[in-house]
């Protein structure tokens, strides 16, 4: 193989929480969406995935008292909190601009001057950034057993 065990068990990790997003999203709105295997946001956290199943395969290859894993675990506590925190509120600012847009868009379309152009004022802002806690807990689990999985399956 050309990948180290901890990329691997970083990237199913990324792999295996997207691809969950898709019947999550179906057994709770009965609506297929395959558009959520490439976006950010919802059950569980791909991010927190990532750096968990990376933070366990270096704690089970280089040692839960070395270095590595303690430069692991930093990097992950600072996912973790931009997950939940920065992220998230930035997913709040989205919504309320989105309602600030649709009724700045309602008062032009009382107003209208019929030489003005729509079409800059039309686009939403994404608001399914940040995580909550329990989609982030759910990452975190993910990722602690794509990385103890991926430990006995890999070959190295």
């Amino acid at each position: 193989m050309f990948l180290s065990y901890p990329i691997l068990a970083a990237l199913l990790g990324m792999l295996i929480a997207q691809f969950v997003k898709i019947p999550i999203h179906f057994l709770t709105s009965r609506e297929l969406k395959w558009s959520l295997f490439l976006s950010t946001g919802g059950m569980p956290s791909s991010h927190t995935a990532t750096v968990i199943s990376l933070t366990t395969a270096i704690g089970l290859t280089s040692g839960f008292y070395s270095n590595e894993f303690a430069i692991c675990v930093v990097v992950s506590a600072i996912v973790i909190h931009d997950a939940i925190g920065v992220r998230r509120e930035a997913g709040f600012h989205a919504e309320v601009l989105n309602k600030l847009l649709a009724d700045f868009n309602q008062l032009i379309e009382i107003i209208k001057d019929h030489n003005v152009k729509m079409d800059q004022y039309q686009k939403k802002f994404k608001e399914l950034l940040g995580h909550k806690p329990v989609e982030v807990f759910f990452g975190i689990i993910t990722g602690i057993l794509v990385g103890l999985l991926t430990f006995y399956i890999y070959p190295f």
